[in-house]
């Protein structure tokens, strides 16, 4: 049974750190296809998003372009979340990939900060018993981790403000092209 890996996120933007992640989950066989989702309405953030549904999209298309072709080959972006209405909630996004993927193993790609509160989660326990957990330590918060992969220790907070350029060429051209951010 094939592993499919679901890799949900603001994206806002996707950057560095995201793409390196997203290499090692693939190249060390975690999962096997690896779907993105970038955030329609996130419940458990202290703000909307900056960038657009689409725009976030569009600059996770964009990031695929710039992965070694291997990888690029595995990874897929669904609207899913963007596309609906109301609130997104995890379980919601899974119950539909499962309907799309019912032959795959459900794998939840999660940093280790969201993992400490997965029982704030709506419908936490259904989700537990749904999908396998890859939990990944971030620089800030360490000590779930199930894989071993070093996260680089890059925000989007950062890049959105200027601090930080860690985004991949085709990103930075989206963001500069679009004027997001502090471009």
């Amino acid at each position: 049974m094939e592993r499919l890996g679901i890799y949900g996120g603001t994206f806002d933007p996707i950057h560095l750190g995201h793409l390196h992640l997203i290499e090692q989950v693939i190249s060390r066989k975690i999962v096997d296809q690896l779907l993105i989702v970038p955030a329609g309405d996130p419940q458990l953030k202290a703000h909307a998003p900056f960038a657009t549904g689409a725009q976030r999209k569009a600059m996770c298309l964009a990031a695929i372009k710039d992965l070694p072709s291997e990888i690029a080959s595995k990874v897929e972006v669904t609207s899913i979340e963007i596309l609906r209405q109301g609130p997104s909630y995890t379980i919601d996004t899974l119950e539909a990939v499962k309907q799309t993927y019912p032959r795959h193993h459900l794998v939840l790609i999660l940093g280790s900060d969201s993992y400490k509160r997965i029982n704030e989660w709506h419908r936490a326990e259904e989700l537990k018993a749904m999908v396998e957990f890859v939990v990944i330590d971030r620089p800030q918060h360490l000590g779930d981790s199930t894989h071993k992969i070093e996260a680089l220790d890059v925000s989007s907070t950062e890049v959105r403000s200027g601090t930080s350029q860690a985004v991949s060429p085709s990103v930075a051209a989206y963001i500069k092209e679009h004027n997001l951010y502090a471009s």
